[in-house]
């Protein structure tokens, strides 16, 4: 089985004091997420039961003293001692294994799910964060643009010209500044969300990731990736493992109506023999041996447990039939949101933006010789501020459905 998270499970993983890149942020994820650490030992409490269940019943050793000694022909008794073990039926104890190993197999898949979950919701959370300082970035150098055209336009003014372009000019000055004070808001919640899952005070705020959008790569072929899915994705696993402790237990309780074996060895101890000391055997201690079977006469109780056995194997098989399909579901959406974000970067990166600058050097230049007026240039700005967020939304966007793909399909990241 592959294991996402191999510093954990390894316990050598170095914790990133202060993570920057994806890698720093899952690693520090994986060592030190709580509920990671929950799911580790709940996996290792599962493993322990299977050594538990296939041992034997404890044997029972039962000691009769007699206060007062019954008189026999070879001498009085004094002390009775039994030992007995209770065998369970032909294929029990191998049943109660496969249950317990199956549950354990089970409950280290939905370990390993829990990891791609949280690597999934991290890595959305990271490029969600390195998109927020890109932003903050792109509209401060935009704001301080338009905050260097004011004294121009202003001088402008004072010499007759009309005064509506600075009207607007300082409306859109407000406006930048109002979204970007909005940004600069959301810094400290995105910070906390991701400070809460590595496991880190949510009073310090994290630094700006280290993320450059890499080459687009190929989106994956659909039929290829829900062939790995069904057969790597954990949560299937984790199900088709609850399927076969379900069959184990099914089979165990078809079990129920064969009878237990117990299997046991009485010694008895005599006194000196008083009354008849020429008796044969006399004073000799006896000791024999005793095989008992219970009798399983209930068949009510054993047919409902086998019943309910029944009815938990369909359970187990519907729920795996139904998270196949959601997950089929899941899969198809991300990849189709892929692809989208994929065209979105071409359009913007290599037809949109380079007209845009084009056009904003033009207005410029334009709007320097009196050529262009200053709704242009703002106009132009705009536009130009807004491909850009844009682009780096797209290039967020794929990079987070890539993330959903490799996780649904347990690859590497």
């Amino acid at each position: 089985m592959r294991l996402f998270f191999a510093g954990l499970i390894c316990g050598s993983a170095t914790l990133p004091a202060a993570p920057l890149t994806l890698p720093d942020y899952l690693t520090r994820a994986a060592a030190a997420n709580p509920d990671l650490q929950a799911y580790a030992a709940r996996y290792e409490a599962a493993r322990e039961r299977i050594p538990q269940a296939a041992a034997l019943p404890d044997p029972t050793l039962q000691v009769t003293h007699f206060v007062e000694s019954v008189q026999t022909r070879t001498g009085p008794q004094k002390n009775i001692v039994m030992l007995s073990q209770r065998l369970p039926w032909f294929g029990r104890r191998n049943g109660r294994t496969r249950g317990a190993e199956a549950d354990a197999e089970a409950i280290q898949y939905a370990f390993q799910a829990r990891q791609l979950l949280l690597a999934r919701t991290v890595a959305t959370a990271f490029f969600d964060y390195a998109y927020l300082g890109h932003a903050i970035e792109l509209t401060t150098r935009n704001l301080a643009l338009l905050e260097s055209l004011e004294p121009q336009a202003e001088e402008r003014v004072r010499t007759g010209a009309d005064l509506t372009p600075l009207l607007r000019l300082k409306v859109e000055i407000g406006i930048l500044g109002d979204r970007l004070a909005t940004l600069r808001q959301q810094r400290p919640q995105l910070s906390a969300r991701l400070a809460a899952w590595l496991a880190l005070p949510p009073s310090d705020v994290l630094p700006w990731p280290e993320w450059e959008p890499p080459a687009m790569p190929t989106p994956p072929d659909a039929a290829a990736l829900l062939a790995a899915m069904d057969a790597t994705n954990p949560e299937l696993l984790m199900l088709e493992r609850k399927i076969g402790s379900a069959r184990a237990r099914a089979e165990l309780t078809r079990l129920e109506s064969r009878p237990d074996f117990t299997v046991g060895v009485t010694y008895i101890q005599i006194g000196d023999p008083v009354v008849n000391p020429t008796t044969p055997d006399a004073g000799r201690d006896p000791w024999s041996v005793t095989l008992a079977v219970n009798l399983p006469i209930w068949n009510g109780r054993t047919l409902a447990t086998q019943r309910e056995a029944g009815a938990l194997q369909r359970s187990a098989e519907s729920e795996l039939t139904d998270r196949r399909n959601q997950l089929h579901a899941d899969a198809t959406i991300a990849l189709a949101a892929l692809q989208d974000a994929h065209r979105r970067i071409g359009l913007y990166a290599e037809d949109l933006l380079p007209l845009a600058r084009q056009a904003l050097e033009n207005t410029r230049a334009s709007y320097s010789n009196n050529r262009a007026s200053l709704l242009e240039l703002i106009d132009s700005e705009r536009s130009q501020l807004d491909l850009d967020l844009q682009l780096w939304r797209a290039h967020t966007d794929a990079a987070q459905q890539l993330i959903a793909l490799q996780t649904l399909a347990n690859q590497p990241l």
